[in-house]
């Protein structure tokens, strides 16, 4: 279940590398720095991101989860934990984006 990345998100990669790798070395830094799993770390990612209304990453985080073994239940429990702190509609919203990046993904 490998998502290619959105061509916006390829094209400012390609015009940026610089920062592309800068960010990586960040993220590689983050993940370093504590205990939590990668699986793990995506599922917060994803919750985050769905909190901040920020749709392509859903979908990447959601993909993402689910390559490192997440079940796409999983996926969707950590979506619905945003409800009581940000609201159903924001809530749904990033579930109907992670199971169209999850579907489609097949």
């Amino acid at each position: 279940m490998k998502k290619a990345l959105p061509a916006h998100f390829k094209k400012f990669v390609k015009k940026y590398p610089a920062v592309w790798e800068a960010h990586q070395q960040l993220t590689e830094a983050c993940a370093e720095c504590g205990p939590l799993d990668r699986k793990t770390r995506e599922l917060i990612k994803l919750a985050i991101s769905g909190a901040t209304n920020q749709e392509t990453a859903v979908e990447r985080h959601a993909v993402m989860a689910v390559q490192e073994g997440a079940k796409p239940d999983e996926v969707y429990h950590a979506l619905l934990q945003m409800t009581t702190t940000i609201g159903f509609s924001r809530t749904s919203a990033a579930m109907k984006w992670a199971e169209r990046a999850l579907t489609s993904s097949k």
